[in-house]
């Protein structure tokens, strides 16, 4: 038995993939670049057939997921995030997350405080939230229609989507493992580049690092689909991103530390970071392991990632292991110091800019009289930063 469109059993396969496709482009276009965080702005025939493809595929409510997951940023990995793998393990949160997701939907004061500027028209009220279960049934309905009995298979692939892979693996494993391109405060990390499945979501640790940005791509192998789609209705006039990650502008021979390097830095704080990471970090440890003997290189290879991790992500037994190293290599303590000093900086946030320039100032002349060349040089880059115009 066949459904209406008589495909075979490749193009059922071929189907399914699409409409799951569709689904989770309208999680990461609408629910999350634009819902959770406004960085684009939809045409609202875009936003309506997301809330209704939405309705009918996964059940979930605009106003519950936008809350949910900006509870998620307020108090990420903490007892109050509703589904950090840091705090309620791996495990559960990779296997239980859609149930993570209904317990906090649940909570009246977690849509009240998070859910602000959603929706909130009829169709929402009368039809997406007061018959949520409806529209997936209408979808079970229409995939017998079109497909016959297989299409109750592809209706069950589209079910199991979202909850795997959004509230599974992306809510768990890219809080867990895989690499980071920024020391954001939280434990978020980027996946392998799966982006055609998953809709950019993978990059999880650039999304983190600058939340209100469209585009979660920065490296220029990663895939961000989602970012593909905006740019893709953009040019069709259906939608309008708002902010992208920003981008270092460098003044190659600028030699002096103002208010305009300032600003450039704090916009680029975490690409800064980054930066001294590689070339005064890593050289540093290079070096050390180069001289040291067969314990000591044991040790170090230990090193690379707490002397650049940020400082809450650091467990006890790693702790000790630092405190061990800063004691035993001076060279590593003058650079890992250095790096608190500078972030130190902008986490002033009560200092006024001309506070801010001084602090700044000092510390390049400080690292500038360290003796260690790595830090000489990071000085001279530092230096060339401006900010971006226009």
């Amino acid at each position: 038995m066949h459904g209406l469109l008589h495909l075979s059993w490749w193009g059922d396969i071929v189907a399914a993939l699409l409409m799951t496709q569709v689904t989770i482009c309208a999680v990461t276009v609408y629910l999350h670049r634009c819902q959770a965080h406004r960085a684009v702005d939809l045409h609202p025939i875009v936003s309506h057939f997301f809330r209704l493809w939405l309705w009918m595929t996964t059940g979930m409510v605009t106003k519950a997921w936008t809350a949910i997951h900006r509870k998620h940023h307020a108090k990420v990995e903490t007892a109050e995030d509703p589904h950090s793998p840091q705090v309620k393990g791996i495990w559960t949160v990779l296997w239980s997350g859609a149930e993570l997701y209904k317990k906090e939907a649940r909570l009246p004061e977690t849509l009240e405080r998070y859910g602000q500027g959603t929706p909130d028209d009829w169709m929402e009220k009368n039809i997406y939230t007061a018959h949520s279960a409806l529209g997936i049934m209408i979808m079970m309905a229409i995939d017998f229609l079109l497909f016959g009995p297989i299409g109750l298979s592809i209706w069950a692939v589209q079910m199991m989507w979202i909850p795997f892979f959004a509230a599974g693996v992306i809510n768990g494993i890219a809080h867990y493992i895989g690499y980071r391109n920024y020391e954001s405060p939280d434990a978020s990390r980027n996946l392998l580049p799966i982006g055609f499945f998953v809709g950019g979501e993978e990059l999880h640790n650039n999304h983190h690092t600058y939340a209100t940005s469209a585009k979660f791509s920065v490296k220029w192998w990663e895939f961000d689909m989602g970012w593909l789609v905006i740019r893709t209705l953009e040019m069709l006039g259906l939608a309008k991103p708002k902010r992208v990650p920003p981008k270092a502008i460098l003044s190659p021979g600028r030699g002096v530390v103002d208010a305009d390097t300032l600003t450039a830095i704090l916009t680029n704080r975490f690409h800064l970071m980054a930066q001294y990471s590689k070339n005064v970090v890593r050289p540093v440890l290079q070096e050390e392991r180069r001289h040291a003997g067969a314990a000591g290189a044991a040790m170090l290879r230990r090193m690379r990632t707490l002397l650049t991790c940020e400082s809450s992500l650091v467990d006890m037994s790693g702790q000790q292991d630092l405190d061990k190293a800063l004691k035993t290599y001076n060279s590593l303590n003058v650079v890992y110091q250095f790096r608190l000093k500078l972030q130190n900086i902008w986490a002033r946030s009560t200092a006024t800019q001309k506070e801010l320039i001084d602090a700044l100032q000092e510390w390049c002349k400080q690292a500038e009289a360290s003796g260690v060349d790595a830090l000489r040089e990071f000085v001279s880059h530092l230096k060339t930063y401006v900010p971006q115009r226009g």
